[in-house]
């Protein structure tokens, strides 16, 4: 069962950036979060 090297060159690029935005998403989410449930308080 060997990988294709293309499949790994087309797709890596692909899923590397869509791990990169989630994580910066991610993280804006959080930070928002966090600012809306310490001005309820």
């Amino acid at each position: 069962m060997d990988i294709d090297l293309r499949i790994v060159i087309v797709f890596g690029p692909i899923v590397l950036a869509l791990g990169w935005a989630l994580f910066n998403i991610a993280g804006a989410a959080i930070n928002q979060v966090q600012n809306f449930l310490n001005k309820e308080t």
